[in-house]
């Protein structure tokens, strides 16, 4: 069977199509600047084949959605003869809640249920579902599933995921930790325990997962017992322009001295701190480490912060797990930066971790690979594991619709 995964975003629309048989990816497309009275662009590949489209206005979704099956029943550059050739559609959804610990198909419920959570995820769910009802209006025959990027840290118990403001908070409006980038954690903590051949049973994880966001996740037989993130993406670690935890003081104290509304000191919060504000010159690792490297001070002091903040995390989660068996890099800088993952495994031998630096050295620079990278005499193994939230996602979808 081939499914369709779709990660529909506010104004864009990214797509891959895999055939299952193999789980090989056969298709790779993006369709932006939807709805934004601008010239929209599309770009996909297919093997070598590549249709790049720009100049055209995008009103909707449903244009999007109709653009992407076109693109991939092109009869000289797509994937496809057919739309009858895919099975079934599954879309990454950001938020789902309490209500949903795992992925489920669609239906007139589910869509409530999701509109329910725009207050949780006021800028992701309504384009989430967009992509939702966009497929079903271009495919109405071709079942879709929703798979949910906080359903896996479900499993979290309330002294990890409570807040201590007033309870009812918590009872009227779901103020509490949910975490996210769910579908990564669940993968690699799951294909870690495939790749050294063991079970997840009896297995105390941690997962580093990095990149222009970033999340760790505490994982215990194979179930998420706490993570980074909070209400919200904006907590835990310092991110490309995400801030990460902070004194909720400093929202009305900013807000008092700049005469700042809570909303657009949020908006700073979110897309002009972290490595770009402190930095003052890229959200990207690649250039903070550049300029890093060339005593940059400030670029300096972003790149302490990010390892300090990991390690305190690593440390804390090893706490409250009661040891760890295993700490494991993932997403973007996770798998690539071979020098910021020595950096954060430095003077980690009293967790009985030991990075092996010719092994570490071999997973970068755009070659990460499912690797070991700690010494054989390592009490903790230390892995890089590429995660793939598209494959989780279609795991889901066909067993879903195979049922």
């Amino acid at each position: 069977m081939k499914i369709l995964i779709v990660n529909a975003g506010s104004s864009s629309l990214k797509y891959q199509l895999i055939d299952m048989d193999g789980e090989k990816m056969i298709a790779k497309g993006l369709v932006e600047r939807i709805g934004t009275g601008k010239p929209g662009h599309q770009k996909q590949s297919v093997g070598g084949k590549v249709i790049d489209i720009d100049g055209v206005m995008i009103d909707d979704h449903v244009q999007a959605t109709q653009m992407m099956l076109k693109a991939l029943q092109d009869p000289e550059k797509g994937a496809i003869r057919s739309m009858v050739e895919i099975g079934a559609v599954g879309h990454r959804v950001l938020h789902g809640g309490t209500k949903f610990s795992a992925s489920v198909v669609v239906n007139e419920k589910v869509k409530d249920a999701i509109r329910e959570c725009i207050p949780l995820g006021p800028l992701h769910n309504p384009a989430n579902l967009m992509g939702i009802e966009a497929c079903e209006k271009v495919m109405p025959d071709t079942p879709q599933v929703a798979v949910f990027d906080t359903a896996f840290h479900q499993t979290m118990p309330p002294k990890a995921f409570m807040y201590g403001v007033p309870k009812k908070y918590y009872e009227q409006y779901g103020v509490r930790k949910y975490g996210f980038h769910g579908t990564s954690h669940r993968y690699v903590s799951k294909r870690v325990c495939e790749f050294l051949g063991i079970s997840p049973l009896g297995q105390r994880i941690i997962i580093c997962h990095l990149g222009n966001g970033s999340s760790l996740s505490a994982v215990v037989d194979g179930k998420c017992v706490d993570t980074s993130m909070g209400l919200t993406p904006l907590d835990g670690l310092l991110m490309g322009t995400r801030c990460g935890t902070v004194d909720p003081a400093v929202v009305q104290f900013i807000a008092n001295n700049e005469n700042m509304t809570v909303d657009e000191v949020l908006s700073m919060m979110n897309k002009q701190s972290g490595l770009l504000g402190i930095s003052g010159l890229s959200n990207d690792m690649r250039d903070v480490d550049a300029a890093a490297d060339k005593y940059h001070g400030d670029a300096m002091l972003a790149r302490d912060m990010l390892v300090y903040g990991i390690k305190k995390y690593i440390g804390s989660y090893a706490a409250a797990m009661g040891g760890v068996d295993m700490i494991v890099f993932t997403a973007g800088i996770g798998e690539n930066n071979g020098p910021l993952r020595e950096r954060i495994m430095s003077d980690m031998e009293w967790l009985g971790a030991k990075i092996d630096h010719a092994r570490n050295m071999e997973c970068v620079d755009g070659h990460a690979t499912e690797c070991v990278i700690s010494t054989d005499d390592s009490k903790v193994k230390v892995l890089v594991i590429p995660t793939n939230e598209e494959i989780m996602i279609a795991r889901d979808t066909l067993e879903l619709v195979s049922k």
